[in-house]
């Protein structure tokens, strides 16, 4: 029997897939708890539909996002810290990178600010922050002594 997934389900089928199981399967696992539907003319056009949206939603998410990077890589943060002979206590996070855009209209969550290293010395830094899996901007930190 043929059918479409409907949520995922470990090692046997992912979202909107189709697949051909055993029909005891089909009926009294994948239908009867809701990881699937009988594929038929009318679950296929669903499918085709839903398929349709997702492709839709996602263009406009990339055009979203590429709106944002061109506002971020102009952007510059400047963090004043405080040092001792030229060494930084302390390092800037996510978290501190995540507020301060925040503060300036961005609403970017902390986990897509992608460090490499620690910042933790005087100068520039660029920073990556993942606004799409297909758009990656780039931030200008600077670490200033107070």
């Amino acid at each position: 029997m043929k059918v479409i997934f409907i949520k995922d389900l470990k090692k046997q089928g992912r979202v909107n897939e189709i697949k051909e199981v055993s029909d005891g399967y089909a009926i009294n696992y994948l239908i009867k708890n809701g990881y699937a539907v009988k594929y038929t003319k009318t679950s296929s056009d669903r499918l085709d539909r839903d398929l349709e949206n997702i492709k839709e939603k996602e263009a406009s998410d990339i055009k979203e996002a590429n709106k944002i990077k061109s506002k971020l890589d102009k952007e510059k943060l400047k963090f004043i810290v405080k040092c001792n002979n030229g060494k930084v206590f302390g390092s800037i996070s996510s978290k501190q990178i995540a507020e301060e855009l925040n503060n300036k209209g961005y609403n970017i969550d902390k986990k897509k600010i992608k460090i490499d290293g620690s910042i933790s010395s005087l100068g520039h830094h660029l920073v990556k922050v993942e606004l799409h899996k297909k758009v990656i901007g780039e931030l200008d930190i600077e670490l200033i002594e107070k």
